[in-house]
């Protein structure tokens, strides 16, 4: 029986946090535990050049990525994991997939349309200014990344899912221009269910927004952060919603269905704010210490999360090295022998 195969990029373009850990990781890594799934996890660092064109911080995040996925429990026994810049056949891909993109496509992908109807709304008179190749490519590199696996399932946000519709139809022109199944057409799988937590300000946890709580900072500083969230004036007595309170949302989005229920009782008799702000720490910190230590130790020893990473690509090179060859024999760029 052939397992499912679902494949997931992380972008390196910044450190992981909590909104990160609830939204993708936690979910994720589960997933790397199924025996009946084989997972393709991969640091997207060839996507991350789109927006990163600072060396040293593209290392750092790859560096501080990978460490992360590694000390929350990611199985790299059962699950590929791997570093997009390792398999020289994707971009390869990418080419031969472009080749028979049409442009109309990409015209329509939401982040190229973005930057342009940002452009025009400044009055900037060349509408494509600042637009690098990668930016208006990215669909097809990204359809490389699915294509290359034959993934089945590709959890995304709603925000790409057109991207997945963009793989599926490269996919099928694909095999239609070269008269064959060379690709599986994946389906984009969005979870309703996966959580969205809020950060300090009370919007969307985002680096965009500055607002975030890095996963794995010191205690001194989960602490000053927590401090900083924004609550309401209600006075220690007084009765508080927890539906509107960011504290009670990160809180019940590590505790159990028990602990979420007596810390709903708790607002309800008007816990003060300096005290469910000291309970979320306390709660947080308990759940966090042995995976930072573990982080720590990851990012000390380089080395080690390196040998990882090539384990990884070598066994991801054991599939792209053989699907490439038969995708270059079906283009006419095969060997004469």
């Amino acid at each position: 029986m052939t397992s499912t195969r679902v494949l997931t990029g992380i972008t390196t373009t910044g450190t992981p946090h909590l909104g990160n850990y609830v939204g993708a990781i936690r979910p994720a890594i589960a997933a790397s535990q199924d025996p009946n799934v084989q997972s393709y996890y991969f640091l997207a660092d060839l996507h991350a050049l789109i927006k990163s064109s600072d060396p040293a911080r593209m290392q750092q995040s790859r560096r501080e990525i990978a460490a992360t996925w590694l000390a929350l429990g990611l199985d790299t026994d059962n699950a590929v994991f791997y570093r997009q810049s390792d398999i020289p056949e994707i971009p390869e891909l990418a080419w031969l997939l472009s080749c028979v993109c049409a442009k109309g496509l990409m015209n329509r992908a939401h982040a190229y349309k973005a930057a342009v109807a940002e452009n025009e709304e400044g009055g900037v008179p060349d509408p494509d200014r600042g637009i690098t190749m990668g930016l208006y490519g990215y669909p097809v590199l990204m359809a490389a990344d699915i294509l290359m696996f034959n993934a089945n399932r590709v959890p995304v946000g709603r925000d790409q899912v057109q991207h997945i519709e963009m793989a599926r139809d490269m996919a099928g022109r694909f095999n239609h221009v070269y008269r064959g199944e060379y690709f599986t057409l994946p389906e984009a799988v969005v979870d309703e269910r996966v959580q969205v937590l809020n950060g300090l300000d009370g919007r969307k946890m985002s680096k965009s927004y500055d607002n975030t709580i890095p996963l794995f900072v010191s205690e001194k500083k989960l602490l000053k952060l927590i401090r900083k969230i924004r609550t309401n004036s209600l006075e220690p007595g007084e009765p508080k919603d927890p539906d509107s309170c960011t504290l009670f949302q990160i809180y019940s989005a590590f505790a159990t269905e028990q602990e979420s229920s007596d810390m709903r009782r708790r607002y309800a008799e008007g816990i003060g704010w300096g005290e469910a702000k000291n309970e979320l720490f306390e709660y947080l910190n308990a759940q966090l210490a042995e995976p930072r230590e573990r982080y720590q130790a990851l990012l000390e020893d380089p080395g080690h999360i390196e040998r990882v990473l090539q384990q990884g690509a070598e066994r991801a090179r054991e599939e792209t090295t053989v699907m490439l060859d038969r995708l270059r024999s079906a283009v006419g760029l095969g060997r004469f022998v």
